[in-house]
């Protein structure tokens, strides 16, 4: 029997009894290679971002996108968002915002930049929603900031 090499390791030589004891290393190659192979990374502009976590390092198989950083797969025909969809934004309890809604705080929020704190129940000033990460720009206590929208609650006006 061809042993292979264990590296003088002791989780090696573990791994080696297992796989011997099941008569592993006298399998045909091909039940190795169950697979199909991945295709390397993509490059250029192309390259799909995983919809989990948003990374971009993603291989391509036969018939699925796999993100290399957090495991998700999804189909190869899923198309991405269409940009002329209305975003819709929801406060913490699931109400929908619009521009001109007034919203206060739920949760005491620290300013980064400064030593300032957003108290629970601090209101805002009409609100306008902004495309990125914070959907929220608003005036509070006198200061312009951006908010995600699941720190605030729709107030009835």
């Amino acid at each position: 029997m061809n042993r292979p090499a264990t590296g003088g390791g002791h989780i090696h030589s573990l791994i080696y009894e297992e796989f011997a004891a099941r008569g592993a290393w006298n399998l045909h190659p091909s039940v190795y290679l169950s697979f199909p192979p991945a295709s390397p990374p993509l490059s250029g502009m192309s390259q799909p971002a995983c919809p989990m976590c948003e990374m971009t390092d993603v291989l391509e198989h036969p018939d699925r996108f796999e993100c290399m950083t957090c495991g998700h797969e999804w189909p190869l025909a899923e198309a991405p968002d269409t940009p002329d969809a209305e975003r819709v934004v929801k406060d913490a309890y699931g109400n929908v915002l619009a521009d001109g809604d007034v919203v206060a705080m739920i949760k005491d929020l620290k300013l980064k930049g400064s030593s300032q704190v957003l108290k629970v129940g601090t209101k805002s000033k009409p609100i306008r929603l902004v495309d990125g990460d914070h959907e929220i720009s608003c005036k509070m206590d006198g200061l312009a900031i951006g908010l995600k929208a699941c720190f605030v609650k729709k107030v009835p006006v």
